[in-house]
């Protein structure tokens, strides 16, 4: 599986972005795909989920409400829509692929390059 990461740019507090991951080879539904974001110095954290069969998702805790992960079958794409950003979501942003679920970064078995999102105040 490879994945392509898109979308991220400059954003001022309180605006909207939304990441792409266009995923090629993929050879069964029975996937997951994930966004993790990472901020200088710190870890990479998880951030959501979706089946990729079942459309069936999953969040990190702090960020139910203003994220929301979807898929598009068609175009083999997985989003992240990213509202009311804050400036603490100032991150690099990873889309992942898994044949389990995710929710930490030691078990997505692909990863695409990162997208900069940055967000000022």
């Amino acid at each position: 599986v490879q994945l392509q990461a898109s979308g991220g740019g400059l954003v001022q507090a309180g605006g909207s972005l939304r990441l792409s991951c266009a995923v090629s080879g993929l050879t069964t539904s029975d996937s997951f795909f994930g966004w993790f974001r990472q901020a200088p110095g710190k870890e990479r954290d998880f951030v959501a989920q979706i089946a990729w069969r079942a459309g069936t998702t999953r969040y990190r805790d702090s960020l139910k409400g203003r994220f929301r992960i979807s898929r598009d079958s068609a175009e083999s794409t997985v989003y992240l829509q990213m509202n009311n950003l804050k400036p603490e979501d100032t991150a690099v942003y990873y889309c992942a692929s898994s044949a389990g679920a995710i929710s930490t970064a030691a078990e997505p078995d692909n990863w695409g390059q990162g997208t900069q999102v940055t967000v000022s105040s």
